[in-house]
């Protein structure tokens, strides 16, 4: 496991594409982090079983109360690169709506009214680059949460006709590859410093339809 930083407190690591971000699994990121590193390991976000990227996990109980009170206070920043099919109207924007998630379906859907189990939903975006490939048109988003609503980002541009690349659950027909997207930063309070941990996506498809150079100057 590719580990960014760690502390007795925490570890702030690069969970891959395919491994559970929680739960008790021998093959889950706790457990992989505890048999890497030694000791418990406490989970305080998540990320979608198919998105790869940086990720902190908490290594005491305090800590975990700590980073789960920067979460609640919204202090934890979460940056996303993602790769849209078609785009976007505007180059830059905030989208916001409100969200219900289905555990049965396991499947977020945009509602028009507010009611039991509905969510506001908030992100900002920035076009990075639009390119064509195979007579289609792609292009690649960085996304700033501002909430973190079950499968947010994927719903949040299906809903306008913008799903992720390989997103088969929210509209892509494309299957090269499992749903374009990637957590690429967190930001929070270390210390009383604010701290900042990255790392690009994979040197691989469709991440290699764009610039590198954009991706490694955001």
């Amino acid at each position: 496991m590719q580990i960014l930083f760690q502390s007795s407190d925490l570890i702030v690591c690069v969970k891959p594409v395919g491994v559970t971000s929680q739960g008790e699994a021998q093959n889950a990121m706790p457990q992989m982090l505890s048999q890497q590193l030694g000791g418990q390991v406490y989970p305080v976000h998540r990320l979608d079983t198919q998105t790869g990227g940086v990720m902190v996990y908490a290594r005491t109980n305090r800590s975990a109360a700590s980073l789960s009170e920067c979460i609640r206070q919204g202090s934890l920043h979460k940056e996303y690169l993602a790769v849209i099919e078609g785009i976007p109207a505007e180059d830059t924007g905030t989208l916001k709506d409100l969200l219900f998630h289905d555990r049965m379906k396991n499947k977020t859907y945009v509602v028009a009214r507010k009611r039991a189990g509905v969510k506001e939903a908030i992100l900002d975006y920035h076009v990075l680059q639009s390119v064509q490939s195979d007579g289609k048109s792609y292009s690649l988003v960085h996304v700033l949460l501002h909430t973190g609503r079950t499968h947010q980002i994927r719903v949040q541009f299906s809903s306008r006709g913008l799903p992720l690349l390989g997103d088969g659950k929210y509209g892509s027909k494309d299957n090269r590859c499992t749903a374009a997207l990637w957590a690429y930063r967190l930001r929070f309070p270390l210390k009383d410093v604010q701290e900042s941990f990255f790392c690009p996506p994979p040197d691989a498809f469709p991440w290699t339809l764009f610039d590198r150079e954009l991706i490694s100057c955001i």
